[in-house]
């Protein structure tokens, strides 16, 4: 008999190209991670269109678009042209010595969407640009049922708790 081996199927489509209005929904932190340059503490911000599209399982849904950073405020740091190109504003030299991140939730602003084919043929959705919302634009809010992950972590850890206490303590 035959062992088959798949690859995963998506369960979101892809966020079309283009410029649309979105909100930051979620910033985490994802701690030290391995570079090519050695370990570099990262972050990841996440958007969440406003436009909403089609999902063969879950219906409309409005896609949420993310990219990781090195945390750093360096003047060649990525991070840094992504805020300063939001915010439309270079950054002041008390800002430069702690900027929290976490006021970037509820934010509103315009991402360029740009598409990236795999060598396996899968499509990803990058964010190329992310700039102020234009004159005039109404702000965007993120769906009142989104999550974010520092709280779904903890949604699953106390799910855990609560499913070992009704454990019986003698397992045979």
């Amino acid at each position: 008999m035959p062992i088959l081996a798949r690859a995963p199927e998506s369960k979101y489509p892809v966020a079309p190209e283009g410029l649309h209005p979105a909100v930051c929904c979620d910033v985490v932190d994802l701690g030290l991670c391995d570079t090519q340059f050695g370990q570099k503490h990262k972050v990841e911000l996440r958007w969440q269109l406003e436009e909403a599209i089609e999902s063969e399982t879950k219906g409309l849904i409005r896609p949420i678009v993310r990219q990781r950073f090195t945390n750093s405020l360096h003047e060649k740091a990525k991070l840094r042209g992504v805020l300063e190109t939001w915010r439309g504003r270079k950054f002041t030299k008390d800002e430069l010595t702690g900027f929290d991140l976490e006021k970037l939730l509820g934010v509103s602003c315009q991402i360029q969407v740009i598409h990236n084919i795999s060598d396996e043929g899968q499509t990803f959705a990058n964010v190329n640009a992310v700039i102020p919302l234009g004159k005039g634009m109404a702000k965007v809010r993120a769906e009142s049922d989104y999550v974010r992950q520092q709280d779904r972590e903890r949604q699953q850890h106390n799910q855990d708790v609560a499913a070992a206490a009704d454990e019986d303590p003698v397992p045979f």
